[in-house]
């Protein structure tokens, strides 16, 4: 064999020897994250019986951004009072006469939202609630490290605040802004449908405190509940379905200035 030979089966041994040193000490280093993760995915998996899948309705036809839904979800949930950190919030979009769209929600709505164009200028304006989608092919889920972020078997996104190391990247990977670090807990935090509300059979509070039920909350699996009748007697679409996410909040009159 020949010298050069030689010296290059070194090459690869020394190159193939140390990536499976890298991976061995790789494995041993997330595998108990990775553990973490597979029970989350696996409570969900074995829960192919439960008859329970919540979900949410939008009707942006009756919203009229009184911003009573994002006040309720600061206090039920304890939300930080900074105007910045929102669970759910309520944008108006004003399309005006040039084509040109204004999106506005200060502080995430609560207080009421009052039309900043003249009216001359105005083509069309709406109220679009904003929250988590709970979706069931979740990048947040994906993306996070520690299995924090899981899907309960009843459908609800959650994150778990033992687990979470604040890393971010499940904000990051969320495709609709729902999510942010929690300046107190140091977590990361978003809607969770009031979980603590509705295991006890009662509304989330955005829910209950909507005077026109623009908000309808429900079992997608139970074709009695409000929801699915919702979904049988409107024409509704959810955000941003090209990226397959596929949310379980559903608006109805959605128009395609939405983002």
């Amino acid at each position: 064999m020949g010298t050069e030979k030689i010296k290059e089966n070194r090459r690869k041994f020394f190159k193939s020897s140390v990536a499976l040193l890298g991976g061995t000490l790789l494995y041993s280093l997330l595998k108990p994250f990775e553990l973490i993760a597979q029970n989350k995915e696996g409570a969900v998996k074995e829960d192919k019986a439960n008859d329970t899948l919540w979900g949410m309705g939008v009707d942006i036809e009756t919203c009229i951004g009184c911003g009573k839904c994002a006040e309720a979800c600061k206090v039920e949930n304890n939300v930080p009072k900074e105007p910045f950190y929102f669970r759910t919030w309520v944008e108006q979009y004003t399309v005006k006469n040039n084509g040109k769209v204004k999106i506005e929600s200060p502080n995430g709505g609560i207080g009421g939202l009052k039309q900043s164009v003249p009216d001359k200028d105005i083509f069309k304006s709406f109220m679009v609630p904003k929250l988590c989608n709970h979706c069931t092919n979740a990048p947040c889920v994906q993306a996070c490290p520690v299995g924090a972020t899981f899907i309960s078997p009843d459908g609800v996104v959650l994150v778990d605040a033992t687990y979470c190391i604040g890393c971010s990247y499940c904000i990051q990977a969320c495709p609709y802004g729902a999510r942010f670090m929690n300046p107190v807990t140091k977590v990361a935090d978003k809607c969770t449908f009031c979980y603590h509300r509705i295991t006890k059979g009662l509304k989330p509070a955005c829910v209950e405190v909507c005077p026109t039920n623009a908000r309808i909350f429900g079992n997608l699996r139970d074709r009695k509940s409000n929801l699915v009748k919702f979904l049988q007697k409107k024409q509704t679409e959810v955000l941003k379905p090209h990226l397959n996410t596929h949310p379980k909040v559903f608006y109805n009159g959605l128009s395609s200035e939405v983002k």
